[in-house]
């Protein structure tokens, strides 16, 4: 029997996140960090922190980051899993560089990467691995010997994550009032790209409309409502929806836009929502300003009632998760054959990003791939 720890050859696992303001004073500067190369004015900076000014200048997403650390430093703590867990972000302290660096002072020299976005996009997976390798130079450049990082396969399907937003379901379709409860609609929404981005997610054989990007959340949704039909004997008419967009009105981006579909749900006669945030790890600023205050408003304003379902948050069934996709990528990295959980129709995915999976914009180094200068 082997000596190795089950997370071998794995010593640490990297929490990798957007990031976001802790004040007032931050929002601008954070924004800065989103934006940067991009030219945007400072005075235009100011309007976008607006929704942040709104919440004191602070976003959710760095609390909500810290209490999934603490449930997967408790569920590996539980198992006797020995794997010390780190947290960086892209745009905001803790900045990824640092963590990286503290994880290479600390000695560890294999890590893994959990990226809180579980669905295959550019913005939600290549840009994560461009940043990791943008780190990785930065620490070359100082003469740091970094170490390697691989990521977690997209979890978007895994029973861990599933099944906590079937029961958010579930919890909001009690919440609306009993008359129109039978009636309600679902409203899976999910951040809005641009469809060219769309339709390249994901790797190349798979490129089209939509790409993997919709398709993997479009079985999520189905998945999820095939749940509440089994649990509640009813069939809630569902359709995938859209939100945040942020680009140049000339760009087309995926539709419909959740407010658009509201006040269309409205006008057909539906008697309730729900909405249903799966394209979100937790609930920041997207989620609490977005669907909580502005879709919230457009739903009032047309007497519609709605309620909206949590996100998964640190649930402890997520946290086990992702100690499974831990010991899962161990082993595979051992040469085993581990069993690969996944809901719905689409099965695991690729643990390694294949070369044309979400390109670039322009082509930029990433880590964590087929095609990375780090392997």
């Amino acid at each position: 029997m082997s000596d190795q720890p089950a997370h071998a050859p794995y010593d640490a696992l990297l929490l990798l996140s957007f990031g976001g303001p802790e004040g007032p004073d931050d929002v601008v500067p954070f924004l800065e960090n989103v934006t940067r190369g991009r030219g945007i004015p400072r005075e235009r900076l100011k309007e976008v922190g607006q929704h942040y000014f709104l919440f004191g200048g602070v976003s959710p997403i760095n609390d909500q980051n810290r209490a999934l650390l603490g449930a997967l430093r408790k569920e590996f703590a539980e198992h006797g899993l020995d794997l010390p867990v780190y947290w960086g972000n892209r745009n905001w302290a803790p900045y990824l560089t640092d963590t990286l660096r503290e994880i290479a002072a600390d000695g560890r020299r294999r890590v893994l990467t959990l990226a809180t976005s579980a669905y295959a996009s550019y913005s939600g997976c290549r840009q994560y691995r461009e940043n990791l390798a943008g780190a990785l130079a930065a620490l070359e450049a100082e003469g740091v010997a970094a170490p390697r990082v691989d990521k977690l396969r997209h979890y978007f399907n895994h029973p861990g994550f599933v099944r906590p937003m079937a029961d958010a379901v579930l919890a909001a379709l009690a919440e609306l009032p009993e008359d129109v409860r039978e009636g309600a609609h679902l409203a899976f929404t999910t951040h809005s790209i641009p469809t060219a981005a769309a339709d390249t997610s994901g790797p190349a054989d798979g490129h089209g409309d939509g790409g993997a990007y919709v398709a993997q959340h479009l079985d999520v949704a189905r998945t999820i409502a095939g749940i509440v039909r089994e649990e509640t004997g009813t069939e809630h008419p569902w359709r995938l929806v859209y939100q945040s967009r942020s680009g140049a009105p000339h760009i087309p981006w995926l539709e419909p836009d959740i407010c658009d579909h509201l006040e269309a749900a409205h006008a057909d006669g539906v008697p309730a929502v729900v909405m249903v945030p799966i394209g979100f790890v937790s609930d920041h600023m997207e989620v609490k300003y977005d669907l909580d205050t502005e879709a919230a408003a457009k739903a009032a304003e047309l007497g519609l009632p709605v309620a909206r379902a949590a996100t998964v948050g640190a649930d402890p069934r997520f946290a086990a998760a992702v100690r499974e996709l831990v010991l899962e990528r161990a082993a595979s990295e051992r040469g085993e054959r581990p069993e690969r959980c996944a809901l719905g129709a689409l099965g695991p995915s690729h643990d390694l990003c294949p070369v044309g999976c979400c390109p670039a914009r322009a082509p930029r180094p990433a880590a964590a791939g087929a095609d990375s200068p780090y392997a």
